[in-house]
């Protein structure tokens, strides 16, 4: 009998799922969409092409929040508007953004975050050579990247910079200052 009801509730759509828009990019998903679905195969068949999940930030970035919300209405839940659950695919998100000037503190900004099917088409940003961020925040050649840049930089996993050297020196030994070829047991 359970079984059964949570068959029937699948089916019939009693539950209601959010419906993600599909774009090639976040602000198609707000402007134009070419559809919405909530599942992946869903949008690959509504599409004929393969899509892939996103979040994205798009849109200024605002000071506060009330200052983000007024400008988004009718896109967020809250006071005084409340959304179907199948349109929440929109939500802000606080971020930290520096300052150019160096020793200036971070400040909070509010930005709205859109997720959606990306289409297959519409790839995201990639960086060719991909350098380490490190590398690219210490080299003094070229203009400083773009935002697009360094959300990919951001995305690329973390690589070595030479490979692990094996420890020679356990958890809880030191060496001794007298004699440094020596281990001792620290406790």
């Amino acid at each position: 009998m359970r079984f059964a009801l949570a068959e029937d509730f699948r089916h019939n759509g009693l539950v209601s799922a959010i419906l993600y828009p599909i774009a090639a990019d976040a602000s198609g998903a707000l402007d134009a969409p070419r559809g919405r679905a909530a599942r992946e195969s869903d949008a690959a068949r509504l599409t004929n092409e393969p899509v892939s999940f996103a979040r994205e930030f798009t849109g200024p970035a605002y000071r506060t929040e009330d200052e983000a919300r007024a400008a988004w209405a009718g896109r967020l839940d809250g006071p005084g508007s409340t959304l179907q659950p199948q349109d929440r695919f929109c939500e802000l998100k606080p971020i930290a953004q520096r300052s150019r000037i160096p020793f200036t503190p971070a400040h909070t900004v509010w930005r709205l975050s859109v997720a959606y099917w990306r289409i297959g088409a519409a790839t995201p940003t990639v960086i060719e050579a991909a350098e380490q961020a490190r590398q690219a925040r210490r080299s003094r050649k070229g203009s400083a990247p773009d935002s697009q840049a360094l959300g990919a930089l951001a995305q690329q996993p973390l690589r070595p910079i030479k490979p692990q050297q094996p420890l020679d020196v356990g958890l809880f030994e030191v060496r001794m200052p007298e004699d440094p070829s020596r281990l001792m047991p620290d406790e």
